[in-house]
């Protein structure tokens, strides 16, 4: 009989034990939800942003992948959406009071979000194509996993490692993914003037376009479309003083080279 107490205690004990131990997880578990909630509340433009760039993110993953099924071409448009709608959070958090004047608006075309909401609202209606989506892929998910990091912080230094291994070999490769992006931003140029010959384009599109790769060349804070503009100039340049380039292909490129240059615009002052 002293036995069979002993055991029945025992068991109650670690009964008792692994319920206190479910009841500490669970109380640490919404702890840590409460904790990030009230981070996110915080600065609701800041979450608000984060969504819309998961969204950006999911959405383009569905539209490259179509084996997952739904209609590619609403998931290329909600992708540019949601890329719209984080340009204007990002615009309204940089520039918050609007005003009808010609220097806010000369302002407004300063930031680099008021590119990518142009850039959105240019392709939103246009034949489908890949190269557009890359860049507001390629930034949301750049800035999502920042925002993340942050969240992680929140719910404690151990938190998910493999996602913050993941964030951190992403940001090892940032240089690369922005010198990436600038470089579609350039050869989406030649991919439009195509589709403007074969009709999936309108005959403005590669007007419009320009403009805004021009507003790109004299961003402020971006300066990886005019470095890759000035790399990809030294490389023609270096390929044209080769003996083996035939003379007309030479004079072609240089003077490829020479109308582009024309076109390039200042660039804006760093403030």
């Amino acid at each position: 009989m002293e036995g069979e107490n002993s055991t029945e205690n025992a068991s109650n004990n670690s009964a008792g034990g692994s319920n206190g131990q479910a009841g500490n997880t669970s109380g640490g578990t919404n702890t840590q939800s409460t904790s990030v909630l009230a981070f996110m509340m915080e600065n609701k433009v800041a979450a608000g942003l984060w969504l819309t760039r998961i969204i950006t993110v999911i959405f383009t993953i569905l539209f490259i992948l179509p084996f997952l099924g739904g209609d590619p071409y609403s998931f290329y448009q909600r992708a540019l959406i949601s890329c719209a709608a984080t340009s204007a959070l990002r615009l309204h958090q940089r520039i918050p009071n609007f005003q009808l004047s010609r220097q806010f608006i000369s302002m407004l075309f300063l930031e680099d979000s008021c590119h990518y909401l142009m850039f959105s609202i240019l392709f939103i209606n246009m034949y489908p194509i890949t190269m557009a989506l890359i860049p507001c892929f390629l930034f949301a998910l750049l800035h999502a996993c920042t925002y993340t990091k942050s969240v992680l912080n929140v719910m404690g230094p151990n938190s998910m490692m493999f996602l913050r291994n993941m964030i951190t070999k992403l940001e090892l490769q940032q240089t690369n993914i922005l010198r990436f992006i600038a470089c579609n931003e350039i050869f989406l140029m030649p991919a439009i003037i195509m589709f403007t010959f074969t009709g999936k384009a309108s005959i403005f599109m590669p007007f419009v376009y320009y403009r805004f790769l021009s507003l790109r060349y004299s961003s402020r804070r971006n300066p990886y479309c005019r470095t890759l503009f000035s790399e990809l100039r030294m490389t023609v340049e270096y390929l044209c003083n080769k003996p083996q380039c035939p003379q007309f292909i030479r004079n072609l490129l240089f003077q490829g080279i020479s109308i582009v240059s024309r076109l390039a615009p200042a660039p804006a002052t760093a403030q």
